[in-house]
Protein backbone atom coordinates (compact mmCIF):
# COMPACT_ATOMS: atom_id res chain seq x y z
CA UNK A 1 0.00 0.00 0.00
CA UNK A 2 2.82 2.44 0.91
CA UNK A 3 4.54 1.63 -2.40
CA UNK A 4 1.34 2.47 -4.32
CA UNK A 5 1.09 5.84 -2.57
CA UNK A 6 4.70 6.62 -3.52
CA UNK A 7 4.00 5.68 -7.16
CA UNK A 8 0.85 7.80 -7.22
CA UNK A 9 2.65 10.81 -5.76
CA UNK A 10 5.56 10.41 -8.18
CA UNK A 11 3.28 10.21 -11.22
CA UNK A 12 1.13 13.12 -10.06
CA UNK A 13 4.22 15.28 -9.62
CA UNK A 14 5.62 14.32 -13.03
CA UNK A 15 2.41 14.55 -15.06
CA UNK A 16 0.02 16.82 -13.19
CA UNK A 17 -2.69 14.16 -13.53
CA UNK A 18 -5.37 13.63 -10.90
CA UNK A 19 -5.27 10.83 -8.32
CA UNK A 20 -7.99 8.79 -10.02
CA UNK A 21 -6.30 9.08 -13.42
CA UNK A 22 -2.99 7.96 -11.91
CA UNK A 23 -4.59 5.01 -10.12
CA UNK A 24 -6.31 3.93 -13.35
CA UNK A 25 -3.06 4.20 -15.33
CA UNK A 26 -1.21 2.14 -12.71
CA UNK A 27 -3.93 -0.51 -12.83
CA UNK A 28 -3.80 -0.60 -16.64
CA UNK A 29 -0.02 -1.03 -16.55
CA UNK A 30 0.01 -3.61 -13.73
CA UNK A 31 1.95 -1.21 -11.49
CA UNK A 32 4.62 -0.34 -14.08
CA UNK A 33 5.40 3.34 -13.45
CA UNK A 34 6.97 3.94 -16.87
CA UNK A 35 4.03 2.48 -18.79
CA UNK A 36 1.59 4.39 -16.58
CA UNK A 37 3.52 7.60 -17.24
CA UNK A 38 3.34 7.01 -21.01
CA UNK A 39 -0.43 6.54 -20.77
CA UNK A 40 -0.83 9.68 -18.64
CA UNK A 41 1.35 11.78 -20.97
CA UNK A 42 -0.81 10.70 -23.92
CA UNK A 43 -3.86 11.94 -22.01
CA UNK A 44 -2.06 15.19 -21.14
CA UNK A 45 -1.34 15.82 -24.83
CA UNK A 46 -4.96 15.10 -25.67
CA UNK A 47 -6.21 17.54 -23.04
CA UNK A 48 -3.85 20.23 -24.30
CA UNK A 49 -5.01 19.68 -27.89
CA UNK A 50 -8.63 20.21 -26.84
CA UNK A 51 -7.72 23.60 -25.39
CA UNK A 52 -5.66 24.74 -28.38
CA UNK A 53 -8.58 26.64 -29.96
CA UNK A 54 -9.09 28.83 -26.92
CA UNK A 55 -7.83 32.40 -26.66
CA UNK A 56 -4.95 32.97 -24.27
CA UNK A 57 -5.53 36.67 -23.62
CA UNK A 58 -3.85 37.03 -20.25
CA UNK A 59 -0.53 35.90 -18.81
CA UNK A 60 2.73 37.43 -17.67
CA UNK A 61 5.98 38.93 -18.82
CA UNK A 62 9.01 37.49 -17.03
CA UNK A 63 12.65 38.52 -17.07
CA UNK A 64 15.51 36.24 -16.15
CA UNK A 65 19.17 37.19 -15.73
CA UNK A 66 21.72 34.37 -15.71
CA UNK A 67 25.47 33.81 -15.53
CA UNK A 68 26.52 36.81 -13.46
CA UNK A 69 24.57 39.22 -15.62
CA UNK A 70 26.09 38.08 -18.93
CA UNK A 71 22.91 36.48 -20.34
CA UNK A 72 19.24 37.29 -19.86
CA UNK A 73 15.84 36.71 -21.37
CA UNK A 74 12.42 38.29 -21.56
CA UNK A 75 9.44 35.97 -22.01
CA UNK A 76 5.76 36.59 -22.71
CA UNK A 77 3.81 33.50 -21.62
CA UNK A 78 0.06 33.66 -22.14
CA UNK A 79 -2.86 31.91 -20.46
CA UNK A 80 -6.61 32.45 -20.44
CA UNK A 81 -7.14 34.17 -17.09
CA UNK A 82 -5.37 36.34 -14.57
CA UNK A 83 -6.22 33.74 -11.92
CA UNK A 84 -4.01 31.10 -13.57
CA UNK A 85 -1.27 33.65 -14.30
CA UNK A 86 -0.92 34.16 -10.54
CA UNK A 87 -0.56 30.46 -9.63
CA UNK A 88 2.71 28.91 -8.50
CA UNK A 89 2.50 26.38 -11.35
CA UNK A 90 2.32 29.14 -13.96
CA UNK A 91 5.12 31.11 -12.29
CA UNK A 92 7.22 27.94 -12.23
CA UNK A 93 7.03 27.38 -15.99
CA UNK A 94 7.54 31.08 -16.63
CA UNK A 95 10.90 30.88 -14.87
CA UNK A 96 11.84 27.51 -16.35
CA UNK A 97 11.15 28.60 -19.92
CA UNK A 98 12.92 31.94 -19.43
CA UNK A 99 15.95 30.03 -18.12
CA UNK A 100 15.74 27.65 -21.09
CA UNK A 101 15.84 30.63 -23.46
CA UNK A 102 19.22 31.57 -21.96
CA UNK A 103 20.72 28.15 -22.72
CA UNK A 104 20.75 28.39 -26.54
CA UNK A 105 20.00 30.72 -29.43
CA UNK A 106 16.46 29.68 -30.40
CA UNK A 107 15.30 31.21 -33.67
CA UNK A 108 11.55 31.08 -32.96
CA UNK A 109 8.83 29.75 -30.66
CA UNK A 110 8.47 26.47 -32.59
CA UNK A 111 12.16 25.68 -32.14
CA UNK A 112 11.95 26.46 -28.42
CA UNK A 113 8.88 24.22 -28.00
CA UNK A 114 10.74 21.28 -29.59
CA UNK A 115 13.87 21.77 -27.45
CA UNK A 116 14.82 19.26 -24.77
CA UNK A 117 13.90 20.57 -21.35
CA UNK A 118 17.19 21.40 -19.58
CA UNK A 119 16.19 19.65 -16.34
CA UNK A 120 14.77 16.50 -17.96
CA UNK A 121 15.98 15.49 -21.44
CA UNK A 122 13.08 13.03 -21.65
CA UNK A 123 10.74 16.04 -22.01
CA UNK A 124 10.47 18.93 -24.40
CA UNK A 125 9.40 22.45 -23.49
CA UNK A 126 6.09 21.63 -25.18
CA UNK A 127 5.68 18.62 -22.82
CA UNK A 128 6.35 20.88 -19.84
CA UNK A 129 3.64 23.30 -21.01
CA UNK A 130 1.17 20.48 -21.75
CA UNK A 131 1.59 19.11 -18.22
CA UNK A 132 0.60 22.49 -16.78
CA UNK A 133 -2.28 22.84 -19.26
CA UNK A 134 -3.66 19.52 -18.03
CA UNK A 135 -3.22 20.52 -14.40
CA UNK A 136 -4.48 24.11 -14.63
CA UNK A 137 -7.21 23.52 -17.20
CA UNK A 138 -6.30 26.48 -19.41
CA UNK A 139 -4.48 27.04 -22.66
CA UNK A 140 -0.90 28.21 -22.10
CA UNK A 141 1.29 29.41 -24.92
CA UNK A 142 4.57 31.16 -25.51
CA UNK A 143 3.76 34.41 -27.31
CA UNK A 144 7.32 35.68 -27.73
CA UNK A 145 10.74 35.73 -26.19
CA UNK A 146 14.06 37.45 -26.61
CA UNK A 147 17.54 36.54 -25.40
CA UNK A 148 20.12 39.16 -24.48
CA UNK A 149 23.81 38.39 -24.23
CA UNK A 150 26.87 40.51 -23.52
CA UNK A 151 28.73 38.35 -26.03
CA UNK A 152 26.85 38.56 -29.32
Amino acid sequence: MQQDIKKIKLLRDETGAGVLEVKQALENSNGDVNKAKEELMAKVSSKAAKKSGRVAGDGSIFSYIHNNGKVGSLLHLACETDFVAKTDDFKFILKEIAMQVCTEDYKNVEELLKAEYMRDPQKTINDLINEKVAKLGEKIEIKKFVKFSVIE
